[in-house]
């Protein structure tokens, strides 16, 4: 707008001088010293073109007369029409008459006057809407008033005496209203409202007020209002210089629970200097059934954490520490500590042709005191370690690799006495890798086949810990061939092994694919949980493939097969192109004691999107536990947008009960005003249909 009323007021310099930014069939002066130009009058300014009929300058009044029809239009895509304009002596205010503006391409004011008033611009008998106006019909909504004033400064449009009708039917009067206009994303004011209605809380509304409190701070109060509860939250964000900040707050009083109920939670992220970069993210709950209640969340185990990183190009530091809760109705394993942390630094090097990593760490678990034996460990652990690693490639395309370990654990344990108070323990380990990867190209086609062999040994020298942070191994291709496939470093694959893999990838037009094969052999039984499919002297044969195609198809599994079948299985499916997203999943495992899974568990998920056009959009989701033939969730979901307005409806259903929560439907419907709504997506054109 501004660039528009620029060129406006420089029209009668631009005339007095005839520059060539303006162009017209005719320029003259008439007999009473008037310029004028006729005929195809346009004029350019900074990105804003004017075209008119004929633009009149009387030098003795000054005053500018210009008659149109008038289109003035700006490189942001604010448009402005008109019938005729008048601008008064001093050429700083001004009206035109049937007007038409045009803010950021998405909302148009049609008024029967505007007057440009010190700064801002009034809209007389105006009428405001985003949707497209067709001749003969009402749009689907419009916003009317006797007076509309666009402050450009703040972002805002003001309305005086506003009627909302939907086709011409008027259903809400506002003697004042207040919008943010279609360029201004940080506008204080309501925000888009949501029903929901669930089986314990009823019918109800949340109904968002965001509040800007500064360029880099504001603050969103949202209360839902039902027959069976009364809830605020609130989410305050602020951004630093050096970072952001995240506060979330529910209060609730409702009719499920006696007493108060609620949520708190602050996540960040900050960068302290001389790399060091330290995050949070920490939640607290008033109980176990309240994320399930209010559509906050679906986990069972909610976990608070910080984190400090440093990252360099030759060196690693970092540090985390986490609480967690669990809220599992019976916790499969009860002897979860709650606080964990860690600290760990590591040093590159070069050394001998390869690469030295130096490293040290600590790590603890705290447990409640109170409790002997594995329920109340507290554990504490210091570690040394020393890695080297080199590469060869040999003749006829061979590429060997070596790599050695050793590693000092110190361990302090309190609250076991079946654990030694304090002990030591000395791990080395050193493996060696032979890779031949062979390669055909026929035209476009490339085959890659890689076999490989890897040679390694472990051992553990000095006492053993409790294990605290390797109970759920599990055999994957990142780790075939490595030093150890076990999680943490309590636990030690002792002994050597032989591990041997086979891979084949084929890449061709519009298509990739890749298929591993992996073994472990070990001369000594490794007593591990069976599901892990690293139990014994011979592991389970790894199985993996994934398949991409073009137009965004994408296929990953992997199984882990035993002598009787398949073990710990998965499969994932994603498809995704402008028209359908769709993702599967399958999971399978086997029952194992050692895994606290004295039964076997398996579930599917599904989740699909189908647009068939720009306008509808239909959503189904839903997850089903196989081995209990039961459905655990199902959702669906429904939306329409046009040019001005989005329609978003939500149906789900929780079918798992705890002792805290019973399963639940929960319903939801939106209505977003494309154009003012704040945070709304920006409105698409519409096309007029016969």
């Amino acid at each position: 707008m501004r660039r528009l009323l620029a060129l406006l007021l420089l029209l009668p310099s631009l005339l007095l001088a005839q520059e060539a930014n303006l162009v017209a069939d005719e320029v003259l002066v008439t007999a009473d010293g008037r310029l004028v130009a006729r005929g195809n009058v346009t004029a350019f300014y900074e990105g804003a073109v004017l075209s008119a009929s004929q633009v009149t300058y009387d030098r003795d009044a000054d005053q500018l007369l210009i008659e149109g029809p008038i289109l003035l239009r700006d490189a942001d895509g604010n448009v402005l029409a008109a019938d005729s304009a008048t601008l008064d002596p001093d050429l700083r205010d001004g009206l035109l008459r049937g007007a038409r503006l045009v803010l950021a391409r998405q909302t148009q004011i049609a008024a029967a006057r505007l007057d440009r008033l010190g700064g801002l611009t009034a809209l007389t008998a105006a009428v405001a809407t985003s949707c497209q106006v067709c001749p003969g019909r009402r749009p689907l909504w419009e916003i009317g008033a006797a007076r509309v004033v666009q402050d450009e400064a703040a972002g805002l449009l003001y309305f005086e005496n506003a009627i909302f009708r939907v086709r011409g039917v008027p259903l809400l009067w506002l003697p004042r209203l207040r919008l943010p206009d279609p360029g201004n994303s940080r506008a204080t004011g309501l925000l888009v409202p949501r029903i929901r209605t669930t089986d314990q809380l009823g019918l109800g509304l949340l109904w968002p007020l965001f509040v800007e409190l500064g360029p880099s701070r504001d603050l969103t109060l949202t209360p839902y209002l039902s027959p069976r509860t009364r809830t605020l939250s609130l989410r305050y964000r602020q951004a630093f210089r050096a970072g952001d900040l995240q506060l979330d707050a529910g209060l609730t009083r409702d009719d499920l629970r006696a007493g108060t109920r609620g949520l708190l939670a602050a996540t960040g992220a900050f960068d302290l200097g001389l790399g060091l970069r330290l995050s949070f993210d920490g939640r607290l709950v008033s109980d176990d059934a309240y994320l399930l209640d209010y559509g906050l969340s679906e986990e069972d185990r909610i976990e608070s954490t910080l984190d400090l990183v440093r990252v360099t190009p030759r060196s690693l530091l970092t540090f985390d520490i986490t609480h967690t809760r669990s809220l599992r109705e019976d916790d499969p394993d009860p002897s979860l500590p709650p606080i964990t942390a860690s600290l760990a630094w590591e040093r590159r090097l070069p050394l001998g042709g390869g690469e030295l990593r130096l490293g040290a760490g600590a790590e603890g678990a705290l447990r409640p005191e109170g409790t002997d034996g594995p329920l109340g460990r507290d554990v504490a652990r210091l570690g040394l370690s020393l890695d080297w690693r080199r590469d060869w490639v040999l003749p006829a395309g061979l590429l060997l690799s070596a790599e050695g370990l050793g590693a000092l654990d110190l361990y302090r344990t309190a609250d076991d006495p079946g654990v030694p108070p304090t002990l030591a323990r000395l791990r080395p380990a050193a493996a060696v890798t032979l890779r031949w990867p062979l390669l055909r190209r026929d035209g476009a086609t490339v085959d890659l086949l890689e076999p490989v062999a890897s040679l390694g040994w472990s051992g553990a020298w000095g006492a053993t810990p409790a294990d605290e942070d390797s109970r759920l191994p599990e055999l994957d291709e990142a780790n075939l061939h490595a030093l150890s496939r076990l999680p943490g470093e309590d636990a030690v694959e002792e002994g050597a092994r032989l591990s041997l893999g086979l891979s084949w990838t084929r890449q061709g037009p519009g298509y990739a694919g890749t298929i591993t094969l992996g073994r472990l052999w070990r001369a000594e039984p490794a007593d591990l949980p069976p599901a892990s499919g690293l139990s014994g002297t011979a592991s389970d044969l790894l199985l993996a493939a994934r398949l991409d195609l073009a137009g965004g198809f994408a296929l990953d599994a992997r199984a882990l097969l035993d002598g009787g079948g398949f073990g710990k299985s998965e499969a994932r499916l994603a498809w995704d192109n402008p028209r359908l997203s769709l993702s599967a999943a399958y999971l399978t495992l086997p029952a194992d004691a050692a895994e606290s899974r004295p039964d076997a568990a398996s579930e599917w998920t599904a989740d699909a999107t189908w647009r068939p056009d720009d306008t509808w959009s239909f959503g189904l989701g839903g997850r089903y536990d196989v081995a209990n033939d039961a459905p655990a969730r199902a959702a669906a979901r429904l939306g329409w947008r046009n040019e001005c307005v989005e329609v978003d409806v939500s149906l789900s259903r929780r079918y798992t009960s705890t002792a805290a929560a019973e399963p639940s439907t929960d319903f939801g419907l939106s209505v977003n005003l494309l154009g003012f709504a704040v945070g709304g997506r920006g409105a698409r054109p519409g096309a007029c249909r016969g």
